[in-house]
């Protein structure tokens, strides 16, 4: 495997398309980036990656949101609804109460669709088109189909959508139901769907739209720069560390990929790359047993379950990027418990910054390690919050305080408010 934080930049290959190309992370082999349809590499089945010839610099990138990052995407533009540019939130509360020398929390829930997922899906589906293709398809928790469907709408496309039936929280599926998907409920779990997904899109029957497909990525390692820029813009400095969620592990491999660019481009040191910190529901952390174990590759979990829907994953598929890019940067996983979830839930809505459960792992995975001593009190940290509290309303009604009954009368509602405070959650 050739990933490394300290790589030459690559050789252009005769198949470069205006300096594009696809690469294998196991063999090398190189191909077209546009002349056909591809997620794996045709030799020895290895993860694609995309390769420029130019890598970009921050003096490069003009205008906002994902596309102000255009010189280092495949495409000049996409399909959009103006994704990315996405808050910075900080949060002094929080920050003090974890005991970190700088908390900031890069909050996706405020994309289009509610999650991350639009910066994969305007470029994914602008290569889509490209191609030529007809029907999209993706296999989802939730968030993945919502953007899905929104984008492919937007582009004129059919877009097919597989959920593992009860699985998924009603946000998203009325999402992609609203934006003209087919929705197909499986009787299996998400990586069942994922299964059956990657089967028809190897038949020709749909262009896969997963994190699989290293075009999606590419739209992702956009929250990577922006961190570092809003960073740099208030400490002129770039954070110690990220701690994300970890589902199927596209953020951690799209991020390694963005600070692996910068530094072959010579706009970053080696040194000062960001250590990447993954964060998994003890009920689906396969990441975290490969992490802590030493392993070079992740166990699937047949069996997984979390409230946290979005990172019920049992097999990740990016792991081969991921892995390494963890452990190159000097990073590590943790493993939370639901409930640890749900309080982070909570601290995060204190601060007014609503997101899903599993947006708040990063939170809680970052109070274990500080706690554990891992996390130094003089750490710089971005936590990654990936979707929307709405995404998933019945577990922000769970967590939040119950409605209290008054009468339709002044003096009844003194009168409570006059007694104790709204119960214990």
């Amino acid at each position: 495997m050739s990933l490394s934080l300290s790589a030459d930049r690559p050789a252009i290959p005769a198949v470069a398309d205006d300096g594009v190309w696809l690469e294998c992370i196991e063999c090398g082999e190189t191909f077209a980036p546009f002349d056909a349809v591809r997620y794996t590499c045709d030799e020895c089945g290895g993860l694609l990656e995309v390769r420029y010839a130019d890598l970009p610099t921050f003096d490069d990138f003009e205008g906002q949101g994902v596309w102000r990052y255009a010189d280092a995407l495949p495409l000049a533009d996409g399909v959009t609804t103006q994704e990315g540019a996405t808050p910075l939130y900080e949060v002094p509360r929080l920050e003090a109460d974890i005991g970190v020398e700088a908390l900031r929390i890069k909050h996706e829930g405020m994309n289009p669709t509610g999650s991350f997922k639009d910066r994969g899906m305007t470029v994914g589906v602008g290569v889509a088109k490209e191609l030529g293709v007809g029907r999209l398809a993706c296999a989802s928790t939730g968030n993945t189909s919502a953007a899905l469907a929104a984008y492919g709408s937007r582009g004129g496309m059919e877009t097919l959508v597989l959920l593992p039936a009860g699985k998924v929280a009603a946000g998203k599926i009325a999402q992609a139901s609203l934006h003209g998907a087919r929705i197909l409920e499986v009787d299996g779990n998400f990586d069942a769907c994922l299964d059956i997904v990657q089967e028809l899109a190897e038949a020709g029957e749909a262009y896969l739209l997963n994190s699989l497909n290293p075009f999606r990525l590419e739209g992702q390692k956009t929250i990577g720069l922006e961190i570092l820029e809003g960073f740099l813009a208030d400490y002129d400095a770039v954070p110690d560390r990220i701690v994300l969620p970890v589902g199927n592990a596209g953020n951690t491999a799209a991020l390694y990929k963005a600070f692996r660019e910068l530094v072959q481009a010579g706009e970053l040191d080696e040194d000062d790359v960001p250590k990447l910190t993954g964060v998994q529901a003890e009920g689906a952390a396969p990441m975290v047993e490969a992490v802590e174990n030493g392993a070079d590759e992740v166990r699937r979990w047949d069996d997984v379950e979390t409230r946290a829907t979005a990172i019920r994953i049992g097999n990740p598929v990016n792991a081969p990027k991921a892995l390494p890019g963890i452990r190159e940067t000097g990073g590590t996983a943790v493993a939370v418990s639901d409930e640890a979830i749900t309080d982070a839930q909570r601290d995060l809505a204190g601060e007014g910054i609503g997101v899903e459960p599993a947006s708040a792992a990063s939170v809680a995975g970052l109070r274990k390690l500080r706690a554990e001593g891992t996390v130094d009190d003089d750490e710089r940290v971005a936590c990654l919050t990936t979707g929307h509290l709405l995404k998933d309303p019945d577990a922000a009604a769970a967590a939040g305080n119950d409605p209290e009954p008054v009468p339709a009368d002044t003096e009844g509602v003194l009168a409570t408010l006059a007694s104790e405070s709204s119960p214990d959650r």
